[in-house]
Formats: structure tokens, sequence, C-alpha cells
């Protein structure tokens, strides 16, 4: 008897309907064919074992199953489930009427439960768009999935019960999400507060700049400055998700298996911490079978790279393609995907090997030539990315142990909020636009051109610096945040002057400079 059953294959961060061919007749081989990898071929192995204990037998015919199409390649153990119940429909021990309405996932353990999976939103989305009425998955992954609406999601703790529901010996309880009261109540949630933080008023002021514009920044400072701390607190002050950017940013996590059980939609903006000995690979995603990478991770979030001079040269170098396009591409021999990857790249580091250039506390024992070279490490055309380059210094006693309450993170973000507001009715009819860290240079010279004097302060920096002319379009970016953050629309002088500022890090003339 010929079956079918419908399981799902994720490329890249989409999915795509796989059709289980079963056909069970006169016979006792065993044949499972259409590109599957290693794990699936051990599925018979799961499968006879979750059969016995759940109080059933694998048939004793001849078994021949078609994964279609049978020119993608089928990895994972998340097919145990569609193709166990596909075996005992094709033996006539399961009826079959309506498993063709259902996309079925999940991993079998020997003793027949039901093992996490990997990738469900993306697959409900498509199982929507294609049709189907419901899914059936691991209880474990049922919210993640009903987060699809006119989807019918039902959660199964074992096989036993899966085979019970086809048959209409027991009815499954659907699982039921209000997606936007959830999201709505974990948006509130602050980890960190800006309020903690003593001090360090000039670097706050440019961190807020780069939260309200989308823009990049490095902070250079010694060790013990706050550099850290001040990075952990960001997401606290960005504009809280919207359900567009959170069902995408939870797409991606998805894929990653990074969303925790019994989790619907992430409602926080992602904040990526990787190592600094991190490969590229792990950093842009990838492998046999690509999977996202940290920068992945970090769409429509924060990616802190601590200690960015201790990172590898490539590591940094590959950082470069996506923080301006906003996306990742990862070509392989059998397949090409593209990941989002429209972050905020947020980084730290010391201004020399020993750690104190510049510290008015302690020596420095570095030569000129060290701090450059130390500098050196990341190079120009990243630097050049990076739109905000902010000095940070030790904090007084008196700072430290003034009790004062300082300004919080929900009153910086309330500024931060009303100037993405201004930023999205000025691009509400530019397509990919949300921020002015993306405006392109058509947009620049219609929205962020200063006057006359602000010009000719411009064109002064640029020679003194030797700026790049990408620098010329960092600075009017900033500068144009700077005004919507005063709620201004001309740009002004002094905020070219203070976009300047953040740029005096530029490595030709920075060690002379301070």
């Amino acid at each position: 008897m010929l079956v079918k059953t419908y399981a799902a294959a994720l490329q890249g961060i989409d999915a795509q309907i796989i059709t289980i061919e079963v056909n069970c007749s006169r016979g006792i081989k065993f044949f499972l064919v259409g590109l599957p990898d290693v794990s699936i071929k051990e599925s018979h192995e799961r499968i006879n074992s979750a059969l016995n204990e759940s109080g059933y037998k694998f048939p004793g015919r001849q078994i021949v199953i078609n994964m279609a199409p049978a020119d993608i390649r089928k990895e994972g153990s998340s097919y145990d489930l569609p193709l166990a119940i596909g075996i005992l429909a094709g033996a006539e021990k399961i009826e079959h009427d309506r498993i063709g309405d259902f996309i079925i996932m999940g991993e079998l353990s020997l003793d027949g439960s039901l093992k996490t999976v990997h990738g469900v939103l993306p697959i409900a989305i498509k199982a929507r768009e294609c049709g189907f009425k419901g899914m059936i998955l691991p209880a474990s992954n049922a919210r993640e999935a009903a987060v699809v609406k006119d989807l019918e999601v039902y959660g199964c703790k074992n096989l036993a019960e899966v085979i019970k529901f086809f048959n209409d010996e027991i009815t499954l309880e659907r699982t039921v999400v209000n997606p936007r009261r959830e999201f709505y109540e974990k948006q509130s949630f602050i980890d960190s507060d800006f309020a903690e933080v003593r001090g360090q008023e000039n670097v706050k002021r440019a961190v807020e700049i780069a939260c309200a514009g989308g823009h990049n920044i490095i902070m250079v400072g010694s060790p013990g400055a706050g550099k850290s701390m001040i990075a952990k607190r960001i997401p606290s002050i960005l504009p809280p998700l919207t359900l567009r950017e959170s069902l995408e940013t939870t797409k991606i996590h998805s894929v990653a298996g990074k969303i925790t059980n019994n989790d619907s939609l992430i409602a926080i903006r992602p904040f990526r911490v990787p190592h600094h000995t991190i490969s590229h690979v792990a950093m842009v995603g990838g492998g046999s079978y690509p999977r996202p990478g940290e920068i992945s991770l970090a769409h429509n979030g924060v990616l802190f790279l601590d200690e960015i001079a201790e990172f590898s040269r490539q590591v940094l170098e590959v950082l470069r393609q996506p923080l301006e396009d906003r996306k990742i591409t990862v070509a392989r021999a059998k397949q090409t995907v593209e990941f989002p990857a429209g972050f905020m790249l947020v980084a730290a580091m010391n201004p020399c090997p020993c750690g104190h250039y510049n510290n008015p506390y302690k020596a420095c024992t570095c030569s000129t030539q060290q701090v450059q070279k130390y500098l050196n490490r990341i190079s120009g055309p990243l630097m050049d990315r990076i739109d905000i380059q902010v000095e940070i210094v030790p904090v007084k006693f008196e700072a430290i142990s003034n009790v004062r309450p300082t300004e919080s993170s929900e009153e910086i973000r309330d500024r931060v909020v009303s100037a993405r507001q201004i930023q999205t009715d000025r691009f509400k009819n530019e397509e990919g636009i949300y921020c002015n860290s993306q405006m392109t240079a058509r947009l620049l010279n219609k929205y962020a051109m200063p006057d006359a004097a602000g010009l000719a302060r411009l064109k002064n920096a640029m020679e003194r610096l030797s700026l790049s002319a990408r620098a010329y379009d960092k600075i009017l970016r900033v500068s144009r945040t700077i005004a919507d953050l005063e709620g201004e629309r001309d740009i002004k002088q002094e905020y070219i002057a203070e976009a300047i500022s953040y740029r005096n890090l530029d490595r030709e003339n920075w060690a002379e400079m301070i």
C-alpha cells in the first residue's frame, strides 16, 4: 500500500515541504532513498525500538521509502516521526485518511518519547502557506509553532499518542498561543539599567546617539573603565522589537536551535557576545549544511565584540560586507543560502598592549609605535564602517561613590524611540531603510546636508584627520541622528562638530592627538 506523509526541510531560515512516500509490499527488505543523510538512515533502529516500546511491531514486509524532492539533501533526526507514521499507515496499522492534512516532525527516543527539533517556526509558516490543516510536533515545540495563526498545532509526548490520535482513539488538546499578549508582556523586562552606571556621561551620550540612529560604535579605554558594563546595557535603551522584527528574529534562533522549551516569540532584542577565539565560520554561519552564525543571531539586536583587537584578522574582515549589506550569503558546493545580518556592532578594546594609554591615573609603558601597531589590528576599511568612535577613561572615585540616581534606561529609551519615530516617518516610502545608519548617498544629499558653516567645518576635519569618503558619509549620518534627538529639522554646525568628535580615533594621527 502506498501512503504519503509530509515533513519539511530547512534551507537557510526558510522551509520546503518534503513528501515522504511509503510503499509496503511483499518481501522483507527496507529501502530508504531521496538523499537522506546518515542520521536519517539510522532512523530504522530508532523507529523499530520506539514501536516495540509503544506496543507495536515493525512491519515484516518490504518497505520502500522515498523522500521527495529527491534532489534536496535531507538531514537530521526530525524525520523519525513522519517516517514511523508512514510505515505504520503503509502497513495498514493506522487510519491514513487525515495524515495528509498535517506536517509531522519529531525525533524518536528508543522508548518512543518525542524529543525537541529545530526550525519549527519557519516550518509552521510554510505549512500555513501550503494550505496544511495543522502540525504534529513534540510537546516542547508546540508553543513555538502555535504562534502562526490559522494552523492547528498538537504537541505530543510520545509516538503512542500520535498513533492513537490518527486512529481516533484519543483527542489531543490543541496548543493555542496569544502571541501579541505574550510579546508585549515580555517587552518590558530590563535586566540591566543605565542608572547603575556612574559617570561616563560623554560615553552615555555617544551610546544614545548610536542607538537612536542604529550606528555602529567602538569604545576605546583602559581596563575597568566601564566599556563592558555600558555595552551590556545598550539593549535596554534600544527601541522595542516590533512584531515583524520579533518573528524574523525568532525564525533565525529557531533554525539555530536557540529557542528554549515552551517559548514562543523572542520579545527582547538579541545581545550576542562571541568569544575572541571564535572562527570566521561560526561568526558568519556555514557548515556542510549552512546554519546561522553569530552575526545572524544578532539580527535586529547587538553584536558585542569585547576586546575586538584580540579577534583574528580573518574574523574581523568577514564583518565588512554584512555591515554594509545587512545580510550574508553563504555559498557551498551543494547549496547557497542567505541569512539576515542587520545588527548593531558594538566593540570595545584597550588603547594599547598594556591598556593604559591616555589613562590619567596610571602610566602607559607602550611607545607610540606600539600603540599604532595595536590599533592596526583593526583594518582601515572595518574602522570606516564604525560610525562612532569614542574614548573612555576611568571614573574618578567621587563619581563612583556618588549615590545620587542617574538617568535610567527608560528615560534614555524614550528619547531614542522618539528619534526613531522621526526616522520611520522620514523613510516610510524608502524600501529597506529604517534608520539613519542605512541612508544611501541619495538620501544623504536629501536629508543630511548641513549649511555652509557646517560644510566648512566638515571640510577642515576631512583634511586634518585624513578621513575617507566613507567617514564623510558616517559624519553626515551621525549628525542627522543628533538633529533628530534634538527634534531639529536642519543640521546645525554644532551637530556636525559633535559628529566629527566621534571620528577622533582614525588611525593616521590618533596617537599624536591625545
